[in-house]
């Protein structure tokens, strides 16, 4: 019979063996410090990795507080403004044909319940406006003539820049306010200047703001119904009334206009909201904030890229520090955790100065336009967010080939 011999060991040698022995440890501490280190030998290679990162967090920053910065002013105008304004204009008929409105459309639409105020402006066929008498009759610059009733202004919510509004008073003589675009166009700076209008001189009393509830104003030249049925053979027929109703019955005082207006033939009647087109053109604008945060992203990506092939050249670098490490007892674990702290640490700092530069370029932005400033608080932790989710992307790589260096490998290179 053959017995299996087993070794003797001293029953000391025994105990000793099950001694455990400390193994290797890497505080939070020491990782912060190995990657500050990691990155102060490089800073160069580090500036330009981080670099990457900011310039896409920056355009995605600045994108989104600009767009915001925007509806923050749209939103101040329509609270100034108002949203229960309400346009009529005669539409067309079952054949094509245009359908203007009745002489006392106005007086009808204030009939609905809810309705507050409505006025009327009408244009002025025939009639055009130029800066003298000696320019040619076809360069008419896209300008109108219309005739406005006095409580146009308190109606649309319209201001005059300079001069002064229609009054009785002006009545008697051949005046004009202009519309914002319509003095530019004209290149009437102050009022007391003498326009050529219908064939004859008329005095520019005024010089009205831009109106973003009714910017078909702002190319118009407005004289008083009166002047207008006296010089211009105006038939006091209105071709566009505005009114403004209760906020809570806009959608009622809306569905009943058309009706109101002419109950023969409704569909004939138009009638819009101003502050939808302004709404609509936001939403535009939302459309284009859109790509921008694409370009955005995709230097995001770049960014990342950057890191990636930053923390690979430094591992193929750094494989002599890597095979000591381990020589002296450093784990896998730890070689990766060391370099993909490297990797959270440049995108942070990218990160970081990002947000810095996107939030200087949104105020500096807004203020030039007169806009508030305004960033969603998120904006700036979400950027933070996704720079440490690109690194931690970015640094997966190059900590796994650096955990994979042998020491042995490594030290004899």
């Amino acid at each position: 019979m053959i017995r299996k011999r087993t070794s003797w060991r001293p029953a000391a040698s025994r105990r000793r063996s099950r001694i455990p022995t400390e193994r290797s440890r890497l505080r939070s501490t020491d990782l912060v410090r190995l990657s500050i280190a990691g990155m102060r030998a490089r800073p160069v290679r580090a500036i330009l990795s981080a670099l990457g990162i900011a310039i896409g967090i920056a355009a995605m920053v600045a994108v989104i507080g600009i767009s915001s910065s925007s509806q923050a002013k749209l939103q101040q105008q329509l609270d100034a403004l108002g949203t229960n304004l309400l346009t009529i204009e005669g539409g067309q008929d079952a054949f094509g044909r245009d359908t203007p409105l009745v002489e006392d459309a106005v007086g009808r639409a204030l009939r609905i319940a809810g309705a507050s105020s409505a006025t009327g402006v009408g244009n002025v066929p025939g009639a055009f406006i130029y800066r003298n008498s000696y320019i040619n009759p076809a360069q008419t610059g896209g300008l109108e003539v219309k005739a406005a009733d006095k409580d146009l202004l308190d109606v649309t919510g319209a201001k005059v820049r300079a001069g002064a509004w229609l009054s009785a008073a002006t009545d008697e003589y051949p005046t004009v306010v202009l519309g914002a675009k319509a003095a530019t166009r004209l290149g009437v700076d102050t009022p007391g200047t003498q326009v050529w209008l219908g064939n004859q001189w008329f005095t520019v009393i005024g010089i009205l703001e831009e109106i973003p509830l009714a910017p078909e104003l702002d190319t118009s030249a407005l004289v008083g119904a009166d002047v207008a049925a006296e010089r211009l053979a105006y038939d006091k027929q209105p071709t566009r009334v505005y009114l403004r109703s209760a906020e809570n019955q806009v959608a009622a005082v809306r569905k009943l206009l058309p009706a109101t207006i002419n109950p023969k033939m409704p569909e004939s009647v138009a009638v819009s909201r101003p502050s939808d087109a302004l709404a609509a053109k936001d939403a535009a604008d939302d459309a284009f904030t859109g790509l921008l945060l694409g370009l955005g992203s995709l230097g995001l990506l770049v960014g990342g890229i950057g890191v990636a092939n930053t923390m690979i050249i430094s591992v193929m670098e750094r494989r002599r520090e890597i095979g000591l490490r381990r020589a002296l007892g450093a784990l896998r674990k730890h070689i990766r955790q060391q370099f993909l702290g490297e990797a959270l640490l440049l995108s942070a700092m990218g990160g970081l100065a990002g947000v810095g530069v996107g939030a200087i370029a949104t105020a500096a932005f807004a203020l030039a336009n007169g806009w508030p400033i305004a960033i969603p608080p998120l904006v700036p932790a979400a950027a933070v967010g996704a720079t440490l989710a690109v690194g931690t992307v970015a640094g997966i790589y190059p900590a796994w080939r650096a955990a994979r260096v042998s020491p042995t490998v490594a030290l004899s290179d």
